[in-house]
């Protein structure tokens, strides 16, 4: 009982003879650490991890050492352009008796940050994040891109336009003769001076960027900044009825088409991020079907707006 246990990948060569693209694992589960300002908590996450097998004659790779690598990285580091790029070395430098040369990771997780109400001091609430980071390891370098997801709400320019015409009509229907009165116009305006916007609904950006790989964190929290600042109706959390008031008149003063999100994103980002694109969804209230727009500077679009999806 104390012979050696067979290893078929070394012992036999493979049937067909052809270099393969990647060869590895998806949907590995395991806890990680985010090195995000309030982020003192693993986030469950699920990892792709592939390397290259360019040898026809070499049967298969050694999956066991990729786990091994992934789950010692998940236990001593933080993710960072640093600690990705160890990791993806190491996995190339396991697998040199395969003559394998690249190594790719995508971490897919959703993580929570605490966002504090609109106006009511002390008030806050919990917003998760759905975020894929993907790795590559290319020609002894890294190529590194982070995606996330942000929700906001959305509420069509024509649609608010009509609402104000139906107001504007109903003041001239009431006070079109005789003299106004301030008082008597500002209680008519708290009865019927409101009328619903057809168009106002949640909406979902998928952002796209590509990451310094000297960079010293991954900003990950820096980035959703930029793109709730750029459309300034971020989905809230716990909120009173002062907050909600605040809600409103942010939705009033960022009308925005489809389109509208997606260049007010895309402009947001050029500056600090020259590779990028943007996916927006508008999860229409007047429609049975969803309006969508994206654009790239140079990248290809992220993974849908609908949730991280595996490998293309």
């Amino acid at each position: 009982m104390n012979s050696p246990l067979p290893d078929v990948a070394c012992s036999e060569l493979s049937q067909t003879l052809l270099p393969l693209d990647w060869v590895g694992m998806q949907g590995i589960d395991l806890p990680l650490m985010l090195d995000e300002p309030g982020i003192d908590v693993a986030v469950h996450a699920r990892a792709d991890l592939h390397v290259d097998l360019p040898v026809p004659q070499i049967k298969g790779i050694h999956m066991s050492r990729l786990y091994t690598l992934l789950d010692r990285f998940a236990e001593q580091h933080a993710v960072s352009p640093a600690s990705l790029a160890l990791l993806l070395e190491r996995m190339v430098a396991s697998h040199a008796d395969c003559h394998s040369s690249q190594a790719r990771l995508r971490l897919s997780f959703e993580w929570l940050c605490r966002r504090p109400a609109l106006v009511t001091a002390g008030l806050s609430g919990w917003k998760s994040y759905p975020t894929v980071i993907d790795a590559q390891w290319q020609q002894g370098r890294l190529v590194l891109d982070a995606c996330v997801e942000v929700t906001y709400a959305s509420t069509c320019p024509c649609s608010a336009a009509l609402s104000r015409q139906l107001l504007e009509q109903a003041f001239h229907d009431r006070f079109a003769t005789g003299v106004v009165d301030s008082a008597e116009v500002a209680g008519w305006l708290r009865q019927h001076g409101s009328h619903a916007t057809p168009h106002s609904q949640r909406s979902v950006a998928a952002v796209r960027v590509r990451i310094d790989p000297d960079a010293e964190r991954m900003g990950l929290l820096h980035l959703i900044d930029r793109v709730e600042d750029a459309l300034g109706t971020p989905v809230q959390t716990a909120v009173k009825r002062a907050d909600e008031q605040a809600f409103a008149r942010l939705n009033g003063q960022n009308l925005m088409y489809v389109e509208d999100a997606a260049r007010k994103i895309q402009q947001s980002l050029s500056p600090d991020f020259p590779l990028s694109s943007v996916s927006v969804r508008h999860l229409e209230s007047l429609h049975p079907h969803d309006a969508v727009a994206s654009v790239s500077n140079e990248l290809a679009l992220p993974f849908p707006a609908t949730g991280a999806g595996g490998w293309a």
